[in-house]
């Protein structure tokens, strides 16, 4: 049977004169109408209010939070509840919740969406847990999450997604995520995207009534709820805990969070506000608003030390001489633990290219939003690592679309600067790359160009899963067969590997075969 993605219905229902019906977030329509016209896209939806799913983030030995929405009405900027609703949660050690250890009631208020985060603490390191939410008469999905242990910790696996555009294709990777068996899951960034469609074709310039670009809260609720309502990204929330990072279509593509005026920072704001309620983020302070804090570190007992990098919020403009992608405080709180890292595995989640990427030999810089625009910064902080004798340092990307595993080094035009690192760029799950042509021809280029890129393939989507032992870390490239079937199945396109004490990748013997539009031999 002949599959069509949701950009081939849009493109239809353009045609048909019918755009009004093809895009949910079109003028005109009511919720109940917003919702047929996703449905019809393949979009559903979780029994009301708790539409949304439930969802876990930011596991620590004691605690992790959970995360729902009240939304009777999904595809609604406001929903038709009360002021303050509440809303009972519960914790327990099996999956019919009789178990219990912890239990509460959170108000979910208008204010935020009638979002609920809760800080669940005093929990089991290391331990698996079930729980649910309770509201309006009505109880949600039940979602799973776990701890992170600590101590000795003899192997973690996690996932990495990211890219996800919903008129792009369904989510048959949330799909594969929510059946691996993984601690944990790293989303690395265009969770939405703030563009729109206007009979298939990306219209940035218009307001989201016409199916274009979006601006205010209400605007980005419904673009999280449109894209909510893909049932693998639902279960994939509700089969694991999730840290969180984000890059720039969250709010506007390739933005600096301190530059701009006023009707952007107003724009950023109800950008960022919308992301903390429809996202299980714990934040630091008191509040999240008006500037959730991204970065962090955390543990998963002696085995593997995260970093969660935020890399939009606090950059200035790119191509500066003194230009900055972390901002000063978050420069040096990046180096102070650097400094006083443990002996472990380092991961850092970064949302954007680390490695340098010129597009041909002699040529410039292929994108300067990535650290390529930050040059001396790069420098700095890659430097600061060689010279603390950091060791095992793994970086996870996403941005691309596409796969590329390249050897990190701190001075990328110095032929003679060693390999401190590796880095793994991940396919993306939906969001669209570039023309196999396109790939072919350049993949070489690429190749080239840039002597510590090993590995490039850009014709397939999916999401990485890592594998950590004391002695290897392990990069599996899932991939889908067919991003336009929601149920696609999920294979391995290669596996590459880290050895503990010895900085650079090689790719598996069992996958070296494999297709790809470049790979450096030997």
């Amino acid at each position: 049977m002949t599959r069509l993605n949701r950009r081939d219905l849009l493109k239809a229902a353009g045609a048909a004169g019918a755009l009004n019906l093809a895009w949910p977030l079109s003028a005109g329509l009511t919720p109940a109408q917003a919702r047929e016209a996703a449905e019809a896209l393949g979009a559903d939806y979780d029994p009301a209010p708790f539409t949304l799913g439930v969802a876990s983030g930011d596991p620590q030995t004691g605690s992790v939070l959970l995360w729902t929405r009240l939304a009777p009405e999904p595809l609604a900027g406001e929903q038709p509840l009360p002021e303050i609703v509440e809303v009972d949660w519960v914790v327990a050690t099996d999956p019919a919740l009789r178990r219990v250890v912890a239990r509460g009631t959170a108000p979910a208020s208008a204010t935020l969406g009638h979002s609920v985060h809760v800080p669940v603490s005093g929990l089991r390191p290391g331990t698996r847990y079930w729980y649910a939410f309770t509201a309006l008469g009505r109880t949600s999905r039940t979602g799973r999450t776990r701890t992170a242990p600590a101590g000795h910790v003899a192997s973690v696996r996690f996932a990495a997604a990211n890219c996800q555009a919903f008129h792009d294709g369904f989510y048959a990777a949330h799909r594969g995520i929510a059946r691996e068996d993984v601690d944990f899951v790293v989303h690395l960034g265009d969770y939405i995207y703030e563009h729109g469609q206007v009979g298939g074709v990306p219209a940035d310039h218009v307001r989201d009534h016409e199916g274009g670009e979006i601006f205010t809260v209400a605007d980005y609720r419904r673009r999280h709820a449109l894209y909510k309502g893909d049932r693998s990204l639902r279960e994939a929330h509700a089969a694991h805990p999730w840290f969180l990072t984000w890059d720039d279509h969250e709010v506007v593509n390739d933005y600096s969070g301190t530059g701009g005026g006023a009707p952007f920072m107003k724009r950023r704001a109800a950008a960022y506000q919308a992301w903390y309620e429809n996202m299980p983020h714990r934040d630091a302070g008191a509040a999240a608003l008006p500037d959730p804090e991204i970065h962090r570190t955390r543990r998963w007992g002696d085995l593997l030390e995260l970093t969660v990098l935020d890399l939009r919020s606090h950059r200035s403009a790119q191509n500066l001489p003194d230009g900055t992608i972390l901002g000063a405080r978050q420069k040096s709180w990046l180096k102070r633990n650097v400094d006083r890292a443990p002996d472990t595995w380092h991961v850092w989640a970064n949302s954007i290219m680390l490695s340098q990427l010129r597009g041909r030999p002699g040529g410039s810089y292929m994108f300067t939003d990535q650290w390529d625009g930050f040059l001396a910064e790069r420098k700095e902080v890659l430097g600061h690592v060689q010279g603390s004798g950091l060791e095992d340092l793994v970086v996870i990307t996403g941005d691309w679309h596409s796969a590329f595993v390249d050897d990190i080094r701190p001075d990328y035009d110095d032929p003679s600067s060693p390999v401190i690192g590796t880095e793994f760029t991940a396919h993306s799950v939906t969001s669209g790359a570039y023309s196999a042509d396109w790939n072919k021809a350049n993949g070489p280029l690429m190749g080239a160009a840039n002597p510590h890129l090993k590995y490039f393939e850009g014709n397939r989507y999916g999401y990485d899963v890592y594998e950590v032992t004391p002695r290897r870390f392990s990069a599996h490239m899932r991939v889908v067969a067919d991003r336009r079937d929601p149920v696609s199945p999920v294979t391995t396109l290669t596996t590459f590997h880290v050895d503990r004490g010895t900085a650079g990748s090689y790719e598996d013997p069992a996958t070296k075969n494999s297709p790809a539009q470049w790979r450096r031999d030997g």
